[in-house]
Formats: C-alpha cells, sequence, structure tokens
C-alpha cells in the first residue's frame, strides 16, 4: 500500500520541545525545557469532589453528547471573569487553547495568506498555522513586545494580500517571559483597528502574575477587532485539555462549524467538572497559591543565574509573571550545539531559534522554572554553567585552530 500525502502535510513537523521532552524521561535529568505546569498546583481534592457531585447529580447528561458551543454554565462562568463586558454566546470551549488557534488557522488563513507575529513567538502558534500554508511574518519586537511601526508597515497591503491578523500574547509571553506594556498595548491597539488588522490575543498566563496584575488585555480595548484565547490549564490542569475563546459574533459561527468538524465539542465531563469547581470563587483562593510558588522559584532561578553565569557575559531577563524566562548566550555560541553538553551534566532546556518565524537566534534559549524545586534549580543552572563554560573554551580552542591554520608557515 503506498499512501499519499497531501500537501500540508509536508507543512508539519515534530514539535522541537516535545522531542526535548523525551530526553528528560532519563533517569538523573532535571528538566528546565517543557512549559508544564507544576503538578503541586493541580487542586486534585477540589476535582475529586466535583467529579463525584456531576456524576451523583448529572451523571447521565455529563456523559452524552452535548453542544458543540460548550457547556452553559462554563460559558457563563468565562464571560463573567473576563475584564470587560463578553456575552456568553460569544464564549466557544475548546479542547485546550491549543485548539483554539487550529480553529482560527481553519477559518481565517489561505495557503500564502500573511500572518504576523511576535519576533521571538509560541512554537505552538507557528505550527498550529503552518498546515494551512500561510506566509508568517516576523514584526520586529523589543522588550515590550510588537514595535508598533514595524507592524504598520507588515499589516499594510491589498484587500488580497493584506495580513489576515497579528498573533499576541501580552501577558508573561512564552517564550520571553516579557509583557506588553500599558503604553504600547494602547499603541498597538490604535494602530491595527486604524489598519484594519485583526488581533489574535493569547492570554494562557495572565492570572499567574507576581506582583501586580498585567494591564486590560488588547481584546477589552477593541472586542468587535480582536479574538481571544484562554486556558484552564495553567490555573487548574492542562490534562483536562479545556480552553476558550472569545469572538466577535461576526466570525463565531465560523469558528463554531470548524470545531463542529474538528471533534464535536470538548469533553463535557471535564467542562462540568471545571464548572462545579468554579463555582463559589475557587480560582480567587486557589491561583493565589500558584503565583506565590512561581515566584519563589523564579527568584530562586534569578539568584542562581546571577550567581552561576557570573563572569561568563550571559543575559537573561526577569519576567514579572509566567513560567518561563529568556536567555541570551555570549557572541558565537549556538545553544543547539550547547544543548547535549548540558544534557551532559543532567539538565535540559529549550533553544530558542525554533521560536522565531524567520530565521531564529542561535543564542537564546528558553528556561522553565515552575516544574523543578529550589534544590534542583541551583542544581541545574550550576550544570549549565558548566556546560557554558565547556563551551566557550571548546569555541576558543578552534579560533585559535582556526587563526593557526589561516596563518603563512
Amino acid at each position: 500500500m503506498q499512501w499519499k500525502l497531501a500537501a500540508r502535510a509536508d507543512k508539519m513537523n515534530p514539535s522541537v520541545i516535545r522531542e526535548i521532552l523525551k530526553v528528560t524521561e532519563r533517569p538523573g535529568i532535571i528538566s528546565l525545557a517543557g512549559g508544564l505546569p507544576s503538578p503541586k498546583t493541580f487542586p486534585i481534592s477540589a476535582f475529586a469532589e466535583a467529579c463525584a457531585e456531576v456524576l451523583r447529580h448529572n451523571g447521565e447528561a455529563a456523559l452524552q453528547y452535548a453542544a458543540s458551543e460548550g457547556y452553559g454554565p462554563l460559558r457563563e462562568a468565562v464571560a463573567e471573569m473576563l475584564p470587560w463586558p463578553v456575552d456568553p454566546a460569544q464564549v466557544l470551549i475548546t479542547t485546550g487553547s491549543q485548539q483554539g488557534l487550529d480553529l482560527i488557522a481553519k477559518v481565517l488563513l489561505d495557503p500564502g495568506s500573511r500572518v504576523l507575529v511576535e519576533t521571538p513567538t509560541y512554537l505552538g502558534a507557528l505550527q498550529a498555522f503552518a498546515p494551512m500554508e500561510p506566509e508568517p511574518v516576523s514584526v520586529a519586537s523589543d522588550d515590550e513586545g510588537v514595535v508598533v511601526d514595524d507592524l504598520v508597515a507588515k499589516a499594510r497591503g491589498t484587500s488580497s494580500d493584506a495580513a489576515r491578523f497579528v498573533y499576541l500574547l501580552p501577558n508573561f509571553q512564552n517564550p520571553t517571559g516579557r509583557t506588553m506594556s500599558e503604553a504600547r498595548r494602547a499603541a498597538v491597539s490604535a494602530a491595527a483597528a486604524k489598519a484594519g488588522l485583526p488581533i489574535v490575543e493569547d492570554n494562557p498566563y495572565g492570572d499567574l502574575w507576581f506582583d501586580e496584575a498585567p494591564p486590560l488585555p488588547l481584546t477589552a480595548r477593541n472586542p468587535e477587532g480582536c479574538i481571544y484565547l484562554g486556558s484552564f490549564s495553567k490555573v487548574l490542569a492542562p490534562g483536562l485539555r479545556l480552553g476558550f475563546m472569545v469572538a466577535p459574533k461576526a466570525i463565531f459561527p465560523k469558528l463554531l462549524q470548524a470545531k463542529q468538524a474538528a471533534d464535536l465539542h470538548s469533553p463535557i465531563f471535564n467542562q462540568r467538572m471545571v464548572s462545579e469547581v468554579m463555582k463559589d470563587g475557587f480560582l480567587d483562593r486557589h491561583v493565589p497559591t500558584i503565583r506565590a510558588l512561581y515566584k519563589g522559584q523564579r527568584d530562586a532561578m534569578l539568584a542562581a543565574l546571577t550567581r552561576e553565569m557570573k563572569g561568563l557575559d550571559v543575559a537573561f531577563n526577569k519576567p514579572a509573571g509566567g513560567m518561563f524566562l529568556w536567555v541570551r548566550l555570549p557572541e558565537g555560541m549556538d545553544a543547539v550545539a550547547l544543548l547535549p553538553k548540558a544534557v551532559e551534566r543532567g539538565v535540559a532546556f529549550v533553544p530558542g531559534a525554533p521560536f522565531y518565524a524567520g530565521t531564529g537566534d542561535p543564542r537564546t534559549l528558553r528556561l522553565s522554572f515552575v516544574t523543578a524545586s529550589v534544590g534542583e534549580i541551583d542544581t541545574a543552572i550550576a550544570a549549565l554553567a558548566e556546560a557554558v563554560r565547556e563551551q566557550l573554551a571548546h569555541n576558543a580552542a578552534a579560533e585559535v585552530h582556526r587563526q593557526l591554520a589561516a596563518s603563512p608557515t
């Protein structure tokens, strides 16, 4: 039997992160690679009670097919928890926010259509868009997110080739951990509205702030010009595979049709359990415990990096929330080449280059600070620093050899 693949299948590539996670299954590896929430934050007892309650009182409905839009009370709860007026009829429950990206790609992208992304951006979004064969275009970005002038310049085009949308993660971005300031949000929102450029706003980490809540979402400033994505993975549990989308009424029906074609509906049992858990303000009590845990682990990683990387010309940022921080290695180094040396010493990370829509910066890498303990963080960063020193020494020796080989005999 010979299987002929669709052209779009060639656009599908394995996740670099998922491949690296296989390495972390080896004994003795401390993983700073995956974007996995800490299992310590999973409210297991609350779900045990919710599971029993749902089965006891609504078991038949919880195990039956359900509406594609999602469970009504959960849609209402999502609308109520967002910081701008939202009609529950505009809320679509998805199988993780990753499915939201897939549905958006199917509905809004054609082969060759341009989609604008930050530099760098979330790798999972690039993967979700890729089968539709668009042209992802990197927009110049700084510590506050996309640069407005470059966004406007790259959004331009005729009615047939203008950018379809810009994909943004304003809060504690994956992979960099950066947050868009209030001033930048206002400027981006105004510029996008003026240019007629839709915004897809992805906000899986927005509740995980450490010292103060981030500014209002972009969608709150122009709801009719934005699609908003959220997730229960980071505040409850990723294994539930539940997220949500808030979309303008003009585009909602097509997104719903794409959802129906994909999986009919997200697991209704999980939806009912989440709705049960969220009753009586549970998230208001639970999420602060996650923030406190992650802030302590972030501080531990920053302290370890400051201590262990001293004198190595390694730069890193200080995220105000979320799960990641961004590292830039010294000139001439490559994070992909560094990874095997780090793994030999028992630590794994994610090289930064795959997070770029265009040519990636080989010196960058992403570290997650939420799944390792403080002691493991100290051990892992010390091991990473040893790997950096070894690579620097190797590079210096190679340069000497190159100069000797190039010198006249």
